[in-house]
């Protein structure tokens, strides 16, 4: 089957298994070989540093349904799914328990096993959030992004570290009893973690076994232009995954903006990331982020205003560009 030809599949039986990652499963592409994992959750199944796995995040594809979703990942040649579990994603923490295993059972089938999902879990004591991470531990999820965290005004940046600290060794002893890893994103703009420097003293909370930060080249390019290097530096020993995505600075309604792009046609060095992660042997799940203009699919719209096609035609050229970078960086 071709992207032209691509089309609906048969409904799916649902499918629950509980199981430990101890290796990547061969996807649909199995000729495609893995990265290494290096936390214990994760084992190589390849010795070569030249070859990285990729999910792709499930926000960009949700103007179709699980297993359309499922169909044209494997199709693409993308090794798995950052799957959303969060609102107005493709499972809503409210259907967790009915709906992630319909959405695991679709993975399955095209040959994609669940590992990676995106959340707004943060607080413990929130039976929706436990919730989602007891169902996805069940079926086998063993990396997770969490919610992003706030400065309030009326305190200081330190008493909410020290706060958001807690909160983190508390999240992280639920995550160790349901063998998963929660991640922090590094984002852009005012939330915890833009500058790199401040997630540090809040994961140092923590044993830095079953939570650290999901590490976003784009922001941290953003917020820290040519010394992102050190931030790098900074965070990588807490590093548990990584998101991938490109931008460039340009004039929007007249004020100067970070504008997102296809891989390689922004500001990113990924030669130089590349082979400083190779270098660090920081080898963690990737996920493939689309945030530039493909007719709404960039922000999880559920009905796009350009052709399908040109969708997975602009993903898979990323994926490439990806692959073929990671190959070749030294």
């Amino acid at each position: 089957m071709n992207l032209d030809s691509y089309l609906i599949m048969p409904e799916i039986k649902k499918v629950i298994t509980r199981r430990k990652f101890t290796q990547l499963s061969t996807m649909a592409i199995g000729s495609l070989p893995f990265m290494g994992f290096s936390n214990s959750l994760f084992n190589s199944t390849t010795s070569s540093k030249d070859e990285i796995a990729v999910s792709l995040f499930s926000k960009h594809l949700q103007f179709l349904d699980d297993n359309e979703m499922a169909g044209i990942t494997a199709e693409m040649g993308f090794d798995g799914l950052d799957l959303t579990v969060r609102p107005k994603g493709h499972v809503l923490p409210e259907s967790v328990v009915d709906d992630l295993p319909k959405a695991v059972a679709a993975m399955k089938k095209h040959g994609i096993d669940p590992g990676m999902m995106t959340t707004n879990v943060w607080d413990v004591s929130k039976t929706t959030q436990r919730t989602v991470l007891e169902a996805a531990s069940s079926l086998g999820f063993t990396h997770y992004r969490t919610g992003w965290l706030k400065y309030p005004e009326d305190r200081t940046i330190a008493e909410s570290q020290a706060i958001y600290g807690q909160q983190a060794k508390e999240l992280e002893l639920l995550n160790k009893k349901l063998d998963i890893i929660g991640c922090y994103q590094n984002h852009a703009g005012k939330h915890v973690g833009a500058p790199i420097w401040d997630i540090p003293p809040i994961l140092s909370a923590t044993m830095n076994e079953h939570i650290g930060c999901q590490y976003d080249i784009r922001h941290a390019v953003v917020e820290g232009g040519s010394s992102w290097e050190l931030g790098l530096r900074q965070i990588k020993p807490f590093i548990k995954s990584i998101v991938i995505k490109d931008f460039k600075w340009g004039k929007v309604n007249g004020q100067w903006k970070p504008v997102n792009t296809p891989l390689g046609a922004g500001m990113v060095d990924f030669n130089r990331y590349f082979s400083l992660l190779k270098e660090y042997e920081i080898n963690v799940p990737v996920s493939l982020h689309l945030e530039y203009d493909l007719g709404g699919a960039e922000h999880g719209a559920s009905t796009i205003t350009i052709d399908k096609k040109e969708v997975f035609a602009q993903m898979k050229k990323d994926l490439n560009f990806l692959r073929d970078t990671w190959r070749n960086a030294k």
